[in-house]
């Protein structure tokens, strides 16, 4: 299998410290492509060198709804400034979380559309987190949309097959983690099932949501190969053909991995 990790956080501690020996065993294990995301400003330099330094990393800049009582100054300007980066290929994650609510709902709205309209301005992909927020999520969604185009990704989903359907009529991808694997997963995994398989991408969010058999342990990008085999077992496809499905959906969306 040739496979994308769609998110991961490989500056995070834990992985950081032993960042080389993670990329070693994520491309013995047949990655190829990773996606390094950043949840606050003072990440986006570390994210971005990682990328800089490894050709088969790239990074995001964003801010994640958890920090957007911490960063009121991160607006679209500043967005669009750090998205000019080469080796910065999406905008995010950003987007609502209300199950712990440690933002100010409306400052992480006021976030969100911030990164949207950077999405917009600039071309680049959004990476939304939502959890708990599925109305909101789709009506800023559909507003920011009405001013003008920008592609999208549901990364790590586990909302209603409703949501995933809106997101889709949106021209939106589904990214799908480890969770799926779990026992305990059952309406995601009738998600999962349904899925278009042009609208999908697989992804870890390492070192978060170790799938099985690893479960317990941080989660690494080279644990995205069993989440894909799951899949492919779960959908009835040929796990090769799922890797390379959501392999090329990853670059789909993140064009700039392209250029």
């Amino acid at each position: 299998m040739k496979l994308a990790d769609s998110h991961c956080h490989l500056n995070y501690k834990g992985v950081a410290e032993i960042q080389g020996e993670v990329l070693s065993r994520a491309r013995a294990s047949g990655v190829v492509a990773m996606l390094n995301i950043s949840t606050r400003e003072s990440e986006w330099g570390a994210v971005i060198a990682t990328a800089e330094r490894e050709r088969d990393v790239w990074a995001t800049v964003g801010i994640h709804p958890h920090e957007a009582d911490a960063h009121p100054d991160v607006d679209t300007e500043r967005l669009i400034a750090a998205a000019g980066h080469p080796r910065v290929v999406g905008i995010g994650e950003s987007g609502l979380d209300y199950y712990y609510d440690h933002s100010d709902r409306g400052a992480q709205r006021t976030s969100f559309r911030a990164h949207l309209a950077a999405c917009r301005a600039t071309g680049l992909p959004i990476v939304v987190h939502t959890r708990d927020a599925e109305e909101d999520t789709a009506a800023i969604l559909r507003d920011e949309l009405e001013k003008g185009a920008f592609p999208g990704v549901l990364h790590c989903f586990t909302g209603s097959a409703e949501l995933a359907k809106i997101a889709i009529d949106l021209g939106f991808y589904i990214s799908i983690s480890g969770i799926v694997t779990f026992k305990s997963a059952h309406a995601l995994q009738a998600v999962a099932r349904d899925l278009p398989q042009d609208r999908m991408l697989v992804e870890t969010d390492a070192p978060f949501l170790a799938p099985v058999p690893h479960r317990g342990k941080p989660g690494e990008p080279a644990f995205v190969a069993d989440t894909c085999r799951f899949l492919a077992k779960l959908r009835g496809e040929d796990p090769d053909a799922l890797a390379d499905a959501t392999r090329s959906n990853f670059h789909r969306l993140f064009a700039k991995t392209l250029a």
